[in-house]
Protein backbone atom coordinates (compact mmCIF):
# COMPACT_ATOMS: atom_id res chain seq x y z
CA UNK A 1 0.00 0.00 0.00
CA UNK A 2 1.20 3.31 -0.84
CA UNK A 3 0.65 6.62 0.72
CA UNK A 4 0.53 10.23 -0.09
CA UNK A 5 -0.04 13.59 1.63
CA UNK A 6 -0.26 16.90 0.86
CA UNK A 7 -1.09 20.53 3.05
CA UNK A 8 -1.63 23.98 2.59
CA UNK A 9 -2.10 26.33 4.89
CA UNK A 10 -4.93 29.40 3.85
CA UNK A 11 -6.29 32.43 5.31
CA UNK A 12 -9.94 32.56 6.52
CA UNK A 13 -12.27 30.29 8.76
CA UNK A 14 -12.86 26.51 8.42
CA UNK A 15 -16.80 26.96 7.35
CA UNK A 16 -15.48 28.52 4.32
CA UNK A 17 -13.00 25.89 3.57
CA UNK A 18 -15.29 23.19 4.43
CA UNK A 19 -18.04 25.11 2.12
CA UNK A 20 -16.14 25.10 -0.91
CA UNK A 21 -14.93 21.84 -0.80
CA UNK A 22 -17.97 20.08 -0.56
CA UNK A 23 -19.31 22.22 -3.42
CA UNK A 24 -19.08 19.50 -6.48
CA UNK A 25 -20.18 21.99 -9.01
CA UNK A 26 -16.63 23.57 -8.24
CA UNK A 27 -14.34 20.18 -8.61
CA UNK A 28 -13.65 21.15 -11.75
CA UNK A 29 -12.23 24.23 -10.88
CA UNK A 30 -9.59 22.54 -7.89
CA UNK A 31 -9.83 18.70 -8.32
CA UNK A 32 -7.06 17.56 -10.19
CA UNK A 33 -7.77 16.11 -13.45
CA UNK A 34 -11.63 16.44 -12.88
CA UNK A 35 -13.10 17.00 -16.15
CA UNK A 36 -17.49 16.63 -14.88
CA UNK A 37 -19.39 15.31 -12.44
CA UNK A 38 -21.31 12.73 -13.84
CA UNK A 39 -23.54 11.77 -11.01
CA UNK A 40 -24.35 11.99 -7.27
CA UNK A 41 -25.63 9.50 -5.13
CA UNK A 42 -27.07 9.73 -1.34
CA UNK A 43 -26.68 13.19 0.60
CA UNK A 44 -23.38 14.89 -0.21
CA UNK A 45 -21.12 14.89 1.87
CA UNK A 46 -22.83 12.46 4.70
CA UNK A 47 -21.24 9.07 4.77
CA UNK A 48 -22.67 6.58 2.00
CA UNK A 49 -23.08 9.41 -0.78
CA UNK A 50 -21.35 8.31 -3.89
CA UNK A 51 -19.83 10.92 -6.42
CA UNK A 52 -18.81 9.64 -9.60
CA UNK A 53 -16.44 11.87 -11.97
CA UNK A 54 -15.03 11.76 -15.04
CA UNK A 55 -11.46 12.72 -15.77
CA UNK A 56 -10.06 14.77 -19.01
CA UNK A 57 -8.76 12.13 -21.90
CA UNK A 58 -5.36 10.14 -20.99
CA UNK A 59 -6.33 10.88 -17.29
CA UNK A 60 -7.44 8.35 -14.65
CA UNK A 61 -11.09 7.60 -16.07
CA UNK A 62 -14.18 7.52 -14.35
CA UNK A 63 -13.58 7.81 -10.56
CA UNK A 64 -15.73 6.87 -7.76
CA UNK A 65 -15.73 8.28 -4.47
CA UNK A 66 -18.10 7.14 -2.02
CA UNK A 67 -17.76 8.79 1.67
CA UNK A 68 -17.26 6.62 4.73
CA UNK A 69 -16.67 8.93 7.57
CA UNK A 70 -17.99 12.84 7.40
CA UNK A 71 -17.91 15.16 10.15
CA UNK A 72 -18.94 18.74 10.27
CA UNK A 73 -15.88 21.20 10.71
CA UNK A 74 -13.38 18.22 11.03
CA UNK A 75 -13.42 16.84 7.72
CA UNK A 76 -14.15 13.47 5.35
CA UNK A 77 -13.24 10.01 4.13
CA UNK A 78 -14.31 8.67 0.47
CA UNK A 79 -13.25 5.09 -0.58
CA UNK A 80 -11.86 6.21 -3.91
CA UNK A 81 -11.43 3.99 -7.16
CA UNK A 82 -10.16 4.89 -10.69
CA UNK A 83 -8.88 2.84 -13.47
CA UNK A 84 -5.63 1.89 -11.39
CA UNK A 85 -5.93 2.38 -8.15
CA UNK A 86 -8.30 1.80 -5.59
CA UNK A 87 -7.86 3.53 -1.71
CA UNK A 88 -9.26 5.62 1.03
CA UNK A 89 -8.45 9.41 0.71
CA UNK A 90 -9.36 12.33 3.38
CA UNK A 91 -9.26 15.67 3.69
CA UNK A 92 -9.17 17.49 7.26
CA UNK A 93 -9.82 20.91 8.15
CA UNK A 94 -7.60 22.18 11.33
CA UNK A 95 -8.07 26.11 12.00
CA UNK A 96 -5.67 27.90 13.58
CA UNK A 97 -5.35 31.65 13.88
CA UNK A 98 -6.64 33.34 11.18
CA UNK A 99 -6.90 30.73 8.68
CA UNK A 100 -7.49 27.09 8.49
CA UNK A 101 -5.16 23.89 7.41
CA UNK A 102 -6.19 21.48 4.71
CA UNK A 103 -4.76 18.72 4.60
CA UNK A 104 -5.53 15.89 1.66
CA UNK A 105 -4.16 12.13 2.43
CA UNK A 106 -4.21 8.91 0.46
CA UNK A 107 -3.52 5.77 1.13
CA UNK A 108 -3.83 3.13 -2.13
CA UNK A 109 -2.93 0.10 -3.63
CA UNK A 110 -2.37 -0.80 -7.41
CA UNK A 111 -5.10 -2.43 -9.39
CA UNK A 112 -2.13 -4.22 -11.01
CA UNK A 113 1.04 -4.15 -9.79
CA UNK A 114 3.69 -4.09 -12.02
CA UNK A 115 7.48 -5.48 -11.11
CA UNK A 116 8.80 -4.65 -8.27
CA UNK A 117 6.50 -2.95 -6.87
CA UNK A 118 8.29 -0.78 -4.34
CA UNK A 119 10.19 0.78 -7.22
CA UNK A 120 7.49 1.68 -9.72
CA UNK A 121 5.07 3.00 -7.09
CA UNK A 122 7.80 5.48 -5.73
CA UNK A 123 8.83 5.88 -9.22
CA UNK A 124 5.79 6.02 -11.43
CA UNK A 125 2.67 6.07 -8.59
CA UNK A 126 3.57 7.63 -5.62
CA UNK A 127 5.23 10.96 -6.98
CA UNK A 128 2.46 11.71 -9.25
CA UNK A 129 -0.17 11.13 -6.78
CA UNK A 130 1.22 13.40 -4.26
CA UNK A 131 1.93 15.86 -7.25
CA UNK A 132 -1.97 15.41 -7.88
CA UNK A 133 -2.69 16.34 -4.40
CA UNK A 134 -0.80 19.19 -4.40
CA UNK A 135 -1.94 20.92 -7.47
CA UNK A 136 -5.78 20.21 -6.07
CA UNK A 137 -4.71 21.97 -2.95
CA UNK A 138 -2.73 25.11 -4.62
CA UNK A 139 -6.30 25.33 -6.99
CA UNK A 140 -8.22 24.85 -3.91
CA UNK A 141 -6.64 27.70 -2.13
CA UNK A 142 -6.42 30.18 -4.88
CA UNK A 143 -10.72 29.70 -5.55
CA UNK A 144 -10.72 30.15 -2.01
CA UNK A 145 -9.27 33.25 -1.89
CA UNK A 146 -10.75 34.69 -5.35
CA UNK A 147 -14.30 33.64 -3.34
CA UNK A 148 -13.19 35.76 -0.19
CA UNK A 149 -11.79 38.60 -2.20
CA UNK A 150 -15.21 39.06 -4.31
CA UNK A 151 -13.37 37.60 -7.34
CA UNK A 152 -16.12 34.62 -7.97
Amino acid sequence: MGRVGARIDVPGQASDAEALWYDLGRWPSFVDGCKYIARVEGGWPAAGALVVWDSFPGGRGRVLEEVTRYEARVGQSVAIEDESIRGTQRVAFRPYENGVTVSLELDYDLKQPRGRFGAFDLLFVRRPQREALERTLRRFARELRAERDGGL
